[in-house]
């Protein structure tokens, strides 16, 4: 702790590296390959998307947004961890931490929005093709983006300002990165209420998206039986990689949930698979990386 005009400034010490002494420059190297290769993949599929007028449809839209929203998250993890793979001391603000937290918890929870969103644009370009330009309109497509990054925010944005409030007795996270239930767990006070507020957040943030996703993919597995083979295939080739994003990222989350050393998939995997995934079986993205 430092003292600045009487003011408390906290410094976290973030324990949970393994044997870095011995392989510093191997995580380093290892890290930042990902990173860029995130970096890159995204940044090809959104340029792709923003560079041809054929793809500023709703659907290619939101797959824009998916991968914009997975470059925030990675952003929000990965130079950090960098920074700390060369430092002699992995520290981080207090301030800056929950900053961190607060970023990576709106990827998450925007992550599942923006997922649903998509579901939607697909159940009624599938189940309803005739309301289809009526119902997901450009506007309407722009009041949801806005929905799946605004709601996030202000619902993490909450349990940051109550995770500030804590005082702190203890200085260590036995991790690489910051997190507000960690936080909870270095405070001097009953964190009753800010445990609550996350579990109820927790509760709305995933349970609704998945909900709606899954009832979205049972009407289209309906309607698909009722049309021909090649109309399912079709409906199925443009949902595939959405219904692979959702399956992905929805067990990464679990890992968040379960386990400590696994939850650092949720940075890696789906930013990585993402981009390959839209932009290898959506054949109008495809045509244009070639």
């Amino acid at each position: 702790m430092d003292y600045y005009n009487n003011n408390v400034t906290y410094y976290i010490s973030l324990d949970g590296h393994v044997e870095l002494e011995r392989y510093r420059y191997v995580y380093f190297i290892l890290t930042l390959a990902v990173y860029l290769l995130i970096i890159c993949c995204n940044s090809v599929v959104i340029s792709v998307i923003c560079a041809n007028k054929s793809l500023h449809e709703p659907m290619y839209i939101f797959i824009a947004a998916l991968l914009c929203n997975s470059l925030c998250g990675t952003t929000a993890f990965y130079p950090k961890l960098l920074i700390d793979l060369l430092s002699e001391t992995q520290m981080i603000l207090f301030e800056g931490c929950i900053f961190q937290a607060f970023w990576l918890y709106v990827y998450a929870t925007a992550e599942f929005t923006l997922l649903s969103a998509m579901a939607y644009d697909r159940y009624v370009s599938i189940c309803k093709p005739l309301q289809y330009v009526t119902l997901v309109k450009m506007s309407t497509v722009r009041k949801l983006l806005f929905i799946c990054w605004f709601v996030p925010s202000c619902e993490i944005g909450v349990g940051g300002i109550l995770t500030y409030q804590l005082n702190l007795c203890k200085f260590k996270l036995n991790r690489i990165y910051c997190n507000y239930s960690a936080l909870l767990r270095l405070s001097c006070r009953d964190t009753t209420l800010v445990n609550s507020y996350g579990l109820f957040i927790s509760v709305v943030a995933v349970f609704p998206p998945v909900i709606f996703i899954i009832f979205s993919y049972i009407r289209i597995l309906t309607v698909c039986l009722k049309y021909s083979k090649e109309f399912r295939r079709k409906a199925l080739q443009t949902c595939f990689p959405h219904l692979i994003t959702f399956i992905l990222f929805s067990v990464t989350s679990l890992f968040e949930l379960l386990s400590v050393i696994l939850s650092i998939e949720n940075a890696i995997i789906p930013p990585l698979i993402n981009p390959v995934i839209y932009g290898l079986k959506q054949q109008e993205i495809f045509n244009r990386i070639k």
